[in-house]
């Protein structure tokens, strides 16, 4: 998490960043597009329909 880190150097904080983002909150997060569902649950309810 990105949260209270201290990086040594620039690349560090760009990889963890773009994880942060990429990987856990736009997973996440609710998107208009999906109804206002989470990406995850969205593609859940898609794969069962």
């Amino acid at each position: 998490m990105v949260h209270h880190c201290d990086y040594k150097i620039r690349i560090e904080a760009r990889t963890s960043i773009f994880e942060y983002i990429e990987v856990f909150y736009n997973r996440q997060r609710s998107h208009s597009v999906n109804g206002y569902e989470a990406p995850l649950v969205y593609e859940s309810m898609q794969k069962v329909a």
